[in-house]
C-alpha cells in the first residue's frame, strides 16, 4: 500500500474473464485488482439466476489501442462534477426534454423470441401488453428502482445481476431515463447499464439512448471514450440530430470549437440538418475556446438566421454570459439591443447575467440600478441575482455595501448560500485580510452550509498569494477530510503558492498527487510546474513534462518557451531545443521570424538567425517587432557587429527600401556607440524618407546624443520627432529636459514636465525636477526654481532633500542667502534634515553676494547648532577668498584646516598654488610646492603651468625655462596652456622668432595655439620691426581660414603706422570688409593716426569725409585724429579750423580733444604758439589749461579736482591721458610744482598707481611705465627727493625714540640747506611729545611718523640695488627710457642700463646714497613754479627723447660722437662749453685708440705664451666619449 495522499478514490475494473468489478483505495499511486475466483462464476444457460459475464464493460478491455490509464483516470461514483455552467445547462436539458416526451416504442418481447434465444425464465414478472406498458403511469417508480437498486451495489457486486433479474419491465424510453439517472452519480455504472444493454440484442440502444450516454460521458469529462462510442455507432441510430447535439456537447464543454464545426458540417453532409440546439452548442463552444473578438456575438447570431433559424432566449443567454465571464461590456451591450430589435424578451437568467457583466466591469452601481428595476420589469430577484450583485460590490471591495446586501438578502428569505461566502471570502482574499476570510469560513461551517471546492479553492490561492503556504496546505487536508474533491484549480492553486514560497519539493508533491488522482493538470499547473523544473535545473524531469504537457493539448506561453530555451541552451541540449524549435513552429503556428525571436530571447542566436534568414529567404513578410526584438538582444549580448551583418542580408533579401531595417541600422549603430554612422544614416534616411518614424529610432539617437555631449543634435532630432508627429516616450522625454538643462534652457525643459504630465507620462523622479531647478539657478532664475518647488509640494506630501538642495544652490548663484537660509530653516523644521551640500550652498550664496566677512558668523551659528564642517566646505571658502585675492585669509584657513586634522588634497594646492601664482608670491609658490612634494604629491600639469604663468608675469625669463624643463623631466606632455604661456614670454622678451619656433613644435605634437597668442606674436614682431614675419603670420592666418576679429586688423594697421607702410594700413580696410569684419570708428581712427603720424593729414581728412558719406553717427574719436595729424603736422591753424567744424556740426568737445590740444601745446617751441592752442580750447568752453599757465594753480586745484572726477568713469583711459598731457605741459613750460600737485593728485585718484616708487615698502624700487615724459620726470624728481629724506631721517632716527604719533609736515619749497632747521624741528618736536607744524598754501608730502616706525629706527633699509623701471615702449612718440636716461646722465645719476633685461636701470644702493648726499644736482630737489612764463619751451623732443632744451646740442655732441658713456662722464661733459667739450671728446677719441692698440698688443703677446706653453706640454690621447 502507497502513502495516503488526499484520500482520492480509484477505480479498478475487473480482468477480461470476470465480471465487472470495483475496489476503493485511499492510494494515489496503486489500486487493488480483485479478481472473482472461477467457482464464482456458472455457465448453466438453464439457470434463471445465472449471472451474466462480459468483459466489454471494461473500456480498457474494449479500447486497448486507447492505452487509457483507468486507475489515475476515471474516478468511481464519487465523482465530483463541477457545477455546469449555464449555458450547457440549457442545452443538455432541451435534448433531456425531448427524450422525456417523446413516445418511443416498447421492445416486444414474445415467448417465442425468449426460447429461440435459450433465455426462458418461469420467475419473471407477468408480461404487460404493449398498450398496458405505454398507459402505465409508474414509469418514474420502475426507474427510480432501479436506480437505487443499481446505485446501491458494492462494489464487488455487479448491474448485470439487477438487470438479469427483470424485477420490473422497462421501455426503451425507461432504460434512456435509467442511464440518465445512474450516469448522474456514478458514470461507470451509467456505462454498464449501457454495455449491457449493447450486449442484449433485442435491447439495443437507439438514438436516444446514444445521446442520453454520450450527455453522461460529457458531464464526466470522459471525451475519449464518448468519442469511441460515437463513432462506432451504427449509422442508423447515429446519424440523428439528438446524437450530433449530444457529441457536439462533449466537445463544447472543453471548448473544442473545431470539432464541433467539423460535426455541423459532417451533419450537413449527411444530410441531417442542425436545428437551434446545435447552433446553440456550437455557439457556446465557440465562446469557451477562446477570447472574444470584436462583433463575434453578433456574427454568431447573423450565423444562426443564416441557416434559416431564430435564436432564442437560450441563444442570447449564452452569448451575454459569455461576455459576462471575458467582462466585455460593449459585447454584451450588442447583443442585448440586438434581443432587444429581435422583439426576444429577456428572461430572469439575462438580467442576472447583465447585472453580472456590470459587476465584472466595474460598474456596480450600474448593476444596482438594473437590480432595483427588476420588479418593474416584472421579475423578482432570486439568489443568482443577489450574489451577482454581491459580486459587483465585493469586486470593488465595498465591504459596507457587501454587508447590507446581505442583510437585505437575508431580509428577502434568502440565506447566504455557498455561492455567497465564496464571494465575500475572495474579497477578502484579495484585500488580505485573511483572517476576516478564515472566520467566515468557519461561520459558513457552523451556519450549515457546506464549503464547496470554490470555497476551498478560493482560500487557498488568496494565501498562497499571500506567502501563507502552512496554511493554504492545512486547509487543502481539511478539504479532503471533509470528502470535498479538490478540482485542477484547486491542486493549481496549491502549487502555485508552494512555487511563490520556493518549495519546489511540495509543488511537485502535490501535482504527482493531483495526477494520481485522477485529476488532469489544466494550463495553469503544466506552467508552473515547468517553471518550477525548469528554475530548479531540474532539465530532464522538465523535459518529460513537457512532452506529457503537449500531448494533453496545451503549450507554453512566450514566456515559458523563453525559460524553456534558456535553460536547454545551457545544458547544450542541441536536439531538444530542435523539437521545441518543432513544436513552436507546428503546435503554436509560429513563423520562422517569431521562432527566431525566441531563439534570441533564449540565447541560442545562431539558430535563431539561421531561423530568420530561412524565413525570408522563403518569403516571408519582414515582422517588424520580431526583427527589433532580435536586434535588441543582440544589442543586450554586445553582439552588435552580427546585428549589422543580419541588417545587411536583410537589405539585400528585401525587395525596396524597407524603413524598418533602415531605422533598426540607425538603433544599432547607436548602440555599438559609432554615433556619427548613426547621424549618417538618420539623415540619408530622413532625406529619402525611408523611415517610419518609430519613438525606437528617436530614443536611440537622444539618448547616444546626450552621452556623448551633442545637446544640439539632440534637440534637432527632437523637434523632428515632433514635427513628424511621433509622440514622445517616457524615457525621451527624462533625455531631453536633461538636454534642455544642460544647454542651459530651464523653461524648455520645465514645459516638457508640464506637457509630460498632461500627457499622462510618470515623471516620479527626483532627479528630473533637481535638474530643472539647478538650470533655473545657473541662469539666475530663482523666481522660476521656486514654482517649480512649489508644484511638487501640491503633488508630494514629502519633498526630496535633493530639491530642496537644488532650490538652495539656485537662490545661492544669484547670491539671495536669506531666501536660502530659509529653506534651511524649513528643512530643520519640518525634514529632511539639512547635508553637507546644504550647507555648502550657504556658504556659496554669500560668496556669490560679496558677502566674505559674514562667513565666519554663518560657521559659527552652524557649529553652534551641532553640525560639524566638512572639509568640502571648507574647500569652498578657501576657494571664495582665493578668487577674491585675500592671501591673509587663505592662508588663515588653510592653516586651520590643517589643524583640524583635514589633510590637503590636491585640489587645494592647485588653489593655493594658483593664488599665490596670481599674487605673485614666488616665494610662498615655492615653499608650497615643497610642502606638496613632502606630502606625496608631485605637481601635475596645471600646477606647472600657473608657475610658468607667474615667472613669464614677474619677468624672470630664466625661471620660466627651468619650470619648463621640469616638466619634461617629470614626464608631461604640455597641453596648450603651457605653449601658449611660453610662446606670451617669448614675445614679452622680444623673442618672437624663439616664439614662432616653439609655437611650430606645438603644431607638431597636434596643438593649436590661442589666436591671443597669434595676436601677441603678430605685435611682437611689429616691435622688434620685424615686418614680414608678422605679415607673413597674419596672411598664413588668412589662408588657414582663422576667424580673425578686429583686434588682428587693427594691431596690422599700428604696425604698418609704426613702419610708415600706409598704404597698407589703408588696403587692411579693404581686406576686413571683405573677411566680413565690419570696420568701426575705432578702425578709422587707426587710419587717420597712420595718416596723420606719416605727415598727411589731407589723406586723414578724406578718411573722416568718407566716414560722413557713410552717414555713421560720428563721435570726437575721428576729430580728435584728425585734429591731431593737423597739430603735429605744425598744421596750428588748420587744427583750430577743425575744432570750430567740429563745434558747427554739433558735437561737444571732450577729452580727447582737450588731450590733443593740451598735448599739442606741451610740444610746442613758443609759449605764444602754446597759448594760441589754449585759448582755442577757451573758446570751446574749457578754459582750465591756460588759467593753470597763466592764474595762481592754487586757486584751481578744487576745479581741477572735480573735472578728474568727471573724467574717471569715462572710458578710453580719459582721465589718464588727460593728466599725462596736462603735466607735460606744465612741466615743459616750467610750472613744475603745479605739476607735481597734479601728479599726486592723480595718485590719491587712482588715476596712477599708488606703488609708483614703494621707498616707504623696504623696496626703493620705482615702476614708471605708462606715464608720459613729463609725468615721469615729476615722478623722478619726487623718487630721488624722498630717498634723500629717508636717508637723512634714518640717521636722525637713532637718536629719537617717539612714544606717540609724530606729524611731520615738510615744505617741498624748503631746500636742503634748511634742512638742520628741521631737525631741531624735531627735537622740539621730541621734547614736546605731539606739535603739528602747517604749513598752508604750501604744496607738500605728508608723512607719519609712529613710535614703531621702521624711518626712526634706520629703516627702510635699501636692497644691494636700486631698480627703477621705464619698459621699452613709447608714449606718443616719447621714449620713456631715452628721456629718463638723459636726465639722470645729465644729473650724473649711479643708474645704468640693466645687461640682462631691456627698459630697467640700476643703481648700487651705496652710491646712490652717496650720490644723493654729496651730488650738487640733489641739493635742491624742490619743484618750484616760474614766476613768468618763459618765451620758449623749456623741453624739446628729439629722436624720441623729451630733454631740456638747453642740452639738446651737447646731448646731440656727446651722442652722435661717443655713443653710450656713463652718467658721470655724461654729466661732466655736459657742463662744460662747447670748446672745452670738444677737446674733452677729442682726447677721450684718441684715449680709446690708444687703448685699443695696447689691448690688441697684448692678446698677441699672450697667444704667443700660451703656444710656447701647449709645447712644452706632453699630447695625451683621450677616447672619445660616447654622444649617447
Amino acid at each position: 500500500m502507497a502513502m495516503s495522499c488526499n484520500g482520492g478514490l480509484v477505480v479498478t475494473f475487473a480482468s477480461p474473464t470476470s465480471k465487472v468489478c470495483m475496489n476503493t483505495s485511499i492510494s494515489c499511486s496503486s489500486s487493488h485488482l480483485s479478481t472473482p475466483s472461477p467457482n464464482e462464476h456458472s455457465n448453466d444457460s438453464t439457470s434463471n439466476n445465472s449471472t451474466f459475464s462480459y468483459s466489454r464493460a471494461s473500456p480498457s478491455e474494449r479500447w486497448p489501442r486507447l492505452q487509457i490509464q483507468l486507475a489515475e483516470t476515471y474516478p468511481l461514483s464519487q465523482t465530483h462534477f463541477s457545477p455546469t455552467s449555464p449555458q450547457l445547462i440549457h442545452v443538455v436539458k432541451e435534448a433531456e426534454l425531448s427524450l422525456e416526451s417523446s413516445k418511443s416504442e416498447t421492445l416486444e418481447v414474445s415467448d417465442e423470441t425468449q426460447e429461440k434465444l435459450g433465455r426462458v425464465s418461469k420467475t419473471r414478472v407477468k408480461k404487460m401488453s404493449k398498450l398496458a406498458l405505454k398507459r402505465a403511469k409508474d414509469w418514474r417508480e420502475r426507474v427510480k428502482f432501479l436506480t437505487d437498486r443499481i446505485l446501491g451495489l458494492e462494489q464487488d457486486q455487479f448491474v448485470a445481476d439487477v438487470l438479469d433479474d427483470r424485477k420490473v419491465q422497462m421501455t426503451p424510453t425507461d432504460f434512456c431515463f435509467l442511464v440518465k439517472y445512474v450516469g448522474q452519480e456514478n458514470w461507470q455504472r451509467a456505462l454498464e447499464v449501457y454495455e449491457w444493454l449493447n450486449l442484449k440484442n433485442w435491447y439495443s440502444p437507439n438514438a436516444r439512448m446514444l445521446a442520453t450516454i454520450l450527455a453522461v460521458l460529457g458531464k464526466a469529462n470522459q471525451e475519449i471514450l464518448a468519442v469511441e462510442i460515437f463513432t462506432r455507432a451504427e449509422p442508423a441510430v447515429g446519424n440523428t440530430v439528438q446524437v450530433y447535439n449530444a457529441m457536439m456537447g462533449v466537445y463544447a464543454r472543453n471548448g473544442r470549437f473545431q470539432k464541433v464545426q467539423e460535426l455541423l458540417d459532417l451533419m450537413r453532409k449527411r444530410g441531417c440538418e442542425p436545428d437551434l440546439v446545435s447552433f446553440n452548442t456550437l455557439i457556446n463552444a465557440r465562446l469557451k475556446a477562446g477570447a472574444m473578438v470584436p462583433d463575434l456575438a453578433i456574427k454568431l447570431l447573423n450565423e444562426v438566421r443564416r441557416s434559416g433559424l431564430r435564436p432564442d432566449i437560450i441563444t442570447y443567454n449564452t452569448l451575454i454570459s459569455a461576455c459576462s465571464r471575458e467582462s466585455n461590456l460593449e459585447e454584451t451591450m450588442k447583443v442585448f439591443d440586438d434581443m432587444d430589435s429581435h422583439n426576444c424578451q429577456p428572461d430572469l437568467w439575462t438580467y442576472n447575467a447583465m447585472i453580472s457583466v456590470y459587476g465584472r466591469c466595474g460598474m456596480a452601481y450600474k448593476a444596482e440600478q438594473l437590480f432595483r428595476d427588476l420588479e418593474s420589469k416584472g421579475f423578482f430577484p432570486d439568489a443568482v441575482t443577489y450574489n451577482s450583485l454581491l459580486y459587483a460590490f465585493a469586486r470593488e471591495g465595498n465591504v459596507d455595501k457587501v454587508k447590507e446586501i446581505c442583510e437585505e438578502m437575508i431580509e428577502m428569505g434568502f440565506g447566504r448560500d455557498e455561492m455567497t461566502y465564496n464571494t465575500i471570502i475572495h474579497m477578502y482574499g484579495k484585500q488580505g485580510q485573511h483572517e476576516l476570510g478564515l472566520q467566515l469560513y468557519k461561520d459558513m461551517k457552523l451556519s450549515g452550509r457546506s464549503p464547496d471546492v470554490v470555497t476551498y479553492t478560493v482560500l487557498i490561492d488568496s494565501l498562497g498569494k499571500a506567502n501563507k503556504i502552512k496554511e493554504a496546505s492545512n486547509l487543502m487536508s481539511e478539504m479532503l477530510d471533509a470528502g470535498v474533491k479538490p478540482t485542477v484549480r484547486t491542486y493549481s492553486a496549491l502549487i502555485c503558492g508552494y512555487a511563490k514560497a520556493g518549495m519546489a519539493v511540495e509543488a511537485e508533491d502535490t501535482f504527482n498527487c493531483m495526477r494520481k488522482s485522477g485529476i488532469r493538470p489544466d494550463f495553469l499547473a503544466y506552467s508552473v510546474m515547468l517553471d518550477i523544473l525548469l528554475r530548479c535545473n531540474e532539465i530532464t524531469k522538465a523535459w518529460v513534462l513537457y512532452q506529457e504537457m503537449v500531448r494533453d493539448g496545451f503549450t507554453p506561453d512566450n514566456i515559458l518557451y523563453e525559460v524553456m530555451l534558456q535553460a536547454l541552451t545551457k545544458e547544450n541540449k542541441v536536439e531538444e531545443i530542435k523539437m521545441v524549435v518543432g513544436d513552436m513552429k507546428e503546435l503554436c503556428g509560429m513563423n520562422l521570424q517569431t521562432v527566431s525571436s525566441f531563439l534570441v530571447k533564449g540565447e541560442c542566436y545562431d539558430l535563431a538567425v539561421q531561423m530568420l534568414r530561412l524565413g525570408i529567404s522563403n518569403g516571408e513578410a519582414l515582422d517588424d517587432e520580431n526583427l527589433l526584438s532580435i536586434l535588441s538582444s543582440y544589442s543586450s549580448s554586445g553582439r552588435n557587429k552580427e546585428a549589422c551583418e543580419l541588417l545587411e542580408f536583410l537589405k539585400e533579401h528585401t525587395e525596396g527600401p524597407s524603413k524598418l531595417i533602415t531605422e533598426a541600422l540607425v538603433v544599432v549603430l547607436c548602440e555599438a556607440c559609432q554615433l556619427d554612422a548613426a547621424l549618417k544614416e538618420y539623415s540619408n534616411a530622413r532625406e529619402s524618407g525611408s523611415f517610419c518614424r518609430s519613438s525606437t529610432m528617436y530614443e536611440s539617437l537622444i539618448r547616444c546624443c546626450e552621452e556623448n555631449k551633442l545637446l544640439t543634435e539632440a534637440s534637432q532630432i527632437f523637434t523632428e520627432m515632433r514635427f513628424c508627429g511621433v509622440e514622445p516616450s517616457e524615457c525621451i522625454m527624462k533625455c531631453m529636459i536633461r538636454v534642455y538643462c544642460k544647454m542651459g534652457f530651464p523653461e524648455t525643459a520645465h514645459c516638457l514636465i508640464n506637457q509630460a504630465e498632461v500627457q499622462g507620462l510618470l515623471l516620479d523622479n527626483s532627479i528630473i525636477y533637481v535638474d530643472v531647478i539647478e538650470a533655473y539657478g545657473k541662469v539666475k532664475l530663482w523666481q522660476k526654481a521656486e514654482s517649480v518647488v512649489g508644484n511638487v509640494r501640491q503633488r508630494y506630501m514629502n519633498v526630496d532633500r535633493k530639491i530642496w538642495n537644488a532650490l538652495i544652490q539656485a537662490y545661492a548663484a544669484s547670491g539671495c542667502y536669506e531666501r536660502a537660509r530659509a529653506v534651511f530653516n524649513t528643512m530643520m523644521r519640518d525634514g529632511p534634515s539639512p547635508t553637507v551640500d546644504s550647507i555648502n550652498g550657504l556658504l556659496e550664496a554669500l560668496v556669490v553676494d560679496g558677502r566674505l566677512s559674514e562667513i565666519y558668523v554663518v560657521i559659527e551659528e552652524l557649529q553652534d547648532m551641532g553640525f560639524k564642517i566638512s572639509k568640502s566646505s571648507i574647500l569652498l571658502m578657501l576657494d571664495a577668498f582665493a578668487e577674491a585675492g585675500n592671501l591673509f585669509e587663505v592662508k588663515k584657513i588653510y592653516s586651520g584646516m590643517k589643524a583640524a586634522g583635514y589633510f590637503p588634497t590636491m585640489h587645494l594646492y592647485r588653489i593655493m598654488i594658483r593664488l599665490f601664482c596670481k599674487g605673485k608670491r614666488v616665494r610662498d609658490v615655492e615653499a608650497m610646492v615643497s610642502e606638496m612634494e613632502e606630502a606625496g604629491f608631485k605637481p601635475d600639469l596645471s600646477i606647472w603651468n600657473s608657475m610658468l604663468k607667474l615667472y613669464s608675469g614677474i619677468e624672470d625669463y630664466k625661471r620660466t625655462a627651468q619650470i619648463y624643463q621640469q616638466i619634461i623631466e617629470a614626464g608631461l606632455e604640455p597641453d596648450e596652456d603651457t605653449y601658449n604661456t611660453l610662446i606670451i614670454m617669448y614675445c614679452r622678451d622680444r623673442r618672437p622668432e624663439e616664439g614662432l619656433s616653439l609655437m611650430h613644435e606645438m603644431r607638431k605634437v597636434g596643438l593649436e595655439p590661442k589666436l591671443d597668442t597669434f595676436k601677441s606674436l603678430i605685435s611682437a614682431f611689429g616691435k622688434q620691426e620685424l615686418l614680414e614675419q608678422a605679415e607673413e603670420l597674419f596672411n598664413d592666418l588668412l589662408l588657414k581660414g582663422y576667424k580673425l576679429d578686429r583686434s588682428f586688423y587693427h594691431t596690422m594697421m599700428k604696425i604698418y603706422r609704426n613702419s610708415g607702410n600706409h598704404s597698407k594700413a589703408e588696403n587692411l580696410l579693404s581686406m576686413m570688409k571683405k573677411a566680413g569684419v565690419k570696420p568701426t570708428i575705432a578702425t578709422m581712427h587707426l587710419l587717420m593716426v597712420s595718416y596723420g603720424s606719416s605727415g598727411q593729414p589731407q589723406q586723414a581728412e578724406k578718411v573722416l569725409a568718407n566716414l560722413k558719406e557713410i552717414g555713421l553717427n560720428l563721435t570726437t574719436l575721428p576729430y580728435s585724429s584728425l585734429i591731431n595729424a593737423y597739430l603735429q603736422n605744425g598744421d596750428y591753424n588748420v587744427g583750430i579750423q577743425k575744432l570750430m567744424e567740429m563745434k558747427m556740426e554739433g558735437l561737444e568737445v571732450d577729452h580727447r580733444i582737450w588731450t590733443c590740444f593740451i598735448r599739442a601745446a606741451s610740444l610746442s617751441q613758443h609759449t605764444s604758439e602754446a597759448i594760441v592752442l589754449l585759448n582755442a580750447l577757451r573758446n570751446a568752453g574749457f578754459d582750465l589749461p591756460i588759467r593753470l599757465m597763466t592764474e595762481k594753480s592754487e586757486l584751481l586745484f578744487s576745479e581741477l579736482e572735480s573735472c578728474l572726477d568727471k573724467l574717471e568713469p569715462v572710458e578710453d583711459s580719459a582721465a589718464f591721458n588727460f593728466v599725462n598731457s596736462l603735466v607735460d605741459l606744465l612741466w615743459a613750460f616750467e610750472h613744475r610744482a603745479t605739476a607735481s600737485w597734479v601728479f599726486q593728485l592723480a595718485v590719491k585718484k587712482n588715476i596712477y598707481r599708488h606703488d609708483v616708487f614703494r621707498v616707504a615698502d623696504k623696496d626703493w624700487g620705482a615702476d614708471f611705465r605708462k606715464l608720459s615724459a613729463g609725468s615721469a620726470l615729476v615722478a623722478l624728481t619726487l623718487w630721488l627727493d624722498h630717498m634723500q629724506f629717508d636717508v637723512l631721517v634714518a640717521r636722525l632716527g637713532v637718536f629719537l625714540s617717539a612714544k606717540k604719533s609724530i606729524n611731520l609736515v615738510l615744505n617741498l619749497k624748503a631746500t636742503i640747506n634748511e634742512f638742520g632747521m628741521v631737525l631741531r624741528q624735531l627735537l622740539e618736536i621730541h621734547e614736546d611729545k605731539s606739535v603739528d607744524v602747517p604749513q598752508p598754501g604750501a604744496v607738500t608730502l605728508g608723512w607719519r611718523i609712529h613710535k614703531k616706525d621702521a624711518s626712526l629706527q634706520g629703516y627702510p633699509e635699501s636692497p644691494k640695488s636700486v631698480v627703477l623701471i621705464t619698459g621699452t615702449s613709447e608714449y606718443n612718440m616719447v621714449s620713456l627710457n631715452s628721456t629718463l636716461k638723459a636726465c639722470l646722465w645729465e644729473m650724473g645719476s649711479p643708474f645704468l642700463p640693466c645687461k640682462t633685461r631691456s627698459g630697467l636701470l640700476v643703481a648700487k644702493a651705496h652710491s646712490l646714497r652717496m650720490w644723493l648726499k654729496d651730488s650738487p644736482f640733489c641739493l635742491d630737489l624742490e619743484l618750484k613754479n616760474a614766476p613768468s612764463l618763459p618765451e620758449l619751451n623749456s623741453m624739446q623732443l628729439i629722436e624720441g627723447c623729451f630733454i631740456r632744451r638747453g642740452l639738446v646740442p651737447a646731448f646731440k655732441d656727446i651722442t652722435e660722437r661717443l655713443g653710450l658713456v656713463r652718467p658721470k662722464k655724461f654729466a661732466r661733459l655736459a657742463l662744460l662749453s662747447d670748446e672745452k667739450r670738444e677737446k674733452a671728446i677729442e682726447a677721450d677719441i684718441e684715449g680709446g685708440k690708444e687703448k685699443l692698440e695696447k689691448l690688441k698688443s697684448k692678446v698677441g703677446s699672450k697667444r704667443t705664451r700660451v703656444v710656447k706653453k701647449l709645447r712644452k706640454r706632453k699630447f695625451i690621447r683621450r677616447p672619445l666619449s660616447n654622444p649617447n
